[in-house]
């Protein structure tokens, strides 16, 4: 009996911990994504890469010297503001010798087929400040992007966070069928591990679309397969709902507030149904576009995880009472899914190829990831219920309160917004 306690005990203060250092899970991939456009033809892979200039210089900031300022990475220079030390684009740098760049960037990345990398011919580098690059989406923008004539024309002087480059490499390796994709660079960057990557694969007619994340020092295998493009969406999906402190703990109270399998079925239902609609719209634009939107969702969702936990402790009847929380959890879903919209909309457009599939295969993964969840502590709350009922009910409140205090701390982080 107290191993059991101990063992539940020991599983909710792990996730409390996991979700106490991660609440804001939906919006660390501003400036954290890269997107590779690869082509095939006769001669090899054209690659279209786009990624934030941090990805290739931070890890190159040299020694720090007399002065008490580290020597700046290529193509940047250091200046103290307020006391912190900033790094900015070497414009003049830039100009002078563009390729320069282009090879760091070259070094870094690693095209392998059969396990052998192969070398590549630099073609072209664009940068561009954040906020203003042209699209990258498809094949065509990627193009359209690398063809342009002035190269980051912006005389002001430009934070090294806020450069976009756009980079054309070329390999001469005749026809290939599947090859890898991987980095050999760290740049030491906060949140760097939440990095997201795309990898668009054009081979003829078919186009596939793969999802990896991190540093990507572990290769991500590429072929001709439908099923192997979709695995990789569907693998982020189930991340997504595991590694989202929010979603995780809403699950959680909506699974101690279950009074049967039926009433738990009918709640993990109404949460796939609201979600699935919302994450559709959400990604597909049908949803507000005003800067409270998202800050708004955030804020309801902390608020939804309070509600749960109100609904564990004095969960509806029988009867009526599945069909009322069908009808909650539902409304509930609906605002957990623009949550995951929020962030699959970053790094898949909607104009993408093959966008249905991603969508399909992410959303899938994220049941996925809910029935895990549901797997491991449902048979903990069946256990705990043939315990005396004060255990189950001190338990019960014990998991509703801490989840209530941690979506508490959410809610006045998130209110900070409208202030």
């Amino acid at each position: 009996m107290v191993a059991v306690r101990l063992f539940f005990a020991t599983f909710l203060f792990a996730t409390i911990l996991l979700c106490a250092g991660r609440a804001e899970s939906h919006f660390n991939l501003n400036q954290n994504v890269r997107i590779h456009h690869v082509a095939h033809s006769e001669d090899g892979l054209d690659i279209y890469l786009r990624l934030p200039m941090p990805y290739l210089v931070a890890e190159l900031v040299g020694p720090e010297g007399s002065d008490g300022l580290p020597d700046p990475a290529p193509y940047t220079y250091n200046q103290i503001e307020d006391g912190v030390l900033m790094h900015y684009l070497d414009q003049a740098a830039f100009h002078k010798d563009p390729s320069g760049l282009a090879r760091i960037a070259e070094n870094g990345f690693s095209l392998s087929i059969d396990g052998r990398r192969q070398i590549a011919e630099i073609v072209s580098i664009i940068l561009h400040p954040l906020g203003q690059e042209p699209g990258f989406a498809t094949l065509s923008e990627a193009r359209s992007a690398l063809a342009q004539r002035d190269n980051f024309p912006t005389p002001e002087e430009i934070y090294v966070g806020e450069v976009m480059v756009d980079v054309h490499l070329r390999f001469l390796t005749g026809e290939v069928g599947a090859y890898s994709l991987s980095y050999t660079s760290d740049p030491g960057l906060p949140g760097q591990e939440e990095t997201a990557n795309l990898i668009l694969d054009y081979n003829g007619q078919k186009v596939r679309t793969f999802r990896a994340r991190g540093l990507m020092h572990s290769p991500v295998d590429v072929s001709g397969s439908a099923t192997a493009a979709a695995s990789t969406f569907f693998v982020e999906g189930i991340r997504h709902i595991l590694e989202g402190p929010d979603h995780v703990l809403f699950v959680l109270c909506m699974i101690i507030g279950a009074l049967n399998l039926h009433s738990l079925l009918a709640r993990v239902t109404g949460f796939t149904l609201g979600h699935t609609v919302t994450l559709i719209l959400g990604f597909f634009g049908f949803a507000p576009s005003g800067a409270w939107f998202i800050p708004t969702v955030e804020l309801a969702i902390a608020l939804s995880i309070i509600y749960a936990a109100a609904m564990a402790v004095w969960p509806p009847e029988k009867g009526h009472g599945d069909l009322k929380a069908f009808a909650i959890t539902s409304g509930i879903g609906l605002l957990h899914g623009f949550g995951f919209s929020f962030m699959l909309h970053q790094i898949l457009r909607v104009d993408a190829p093959n966008v249905w599939h991603s969508l399909l295969a992410f959303n899938v993964g994220v049941e996925a990831g809910q029935v895990m969840i549901v797997l491991l502590v449902w048979p903990l709350v069946l256990l705990l219920r043939k315990q005396p009922g004060r255990i189950w009910v001190g338990s019960r409140a014990v998991v509703a309160a801490c989840a209530s205090l941690v979506a508490m701390v959410w809610v006045v982080e998130r209110a900070e917004f409208f202030l």
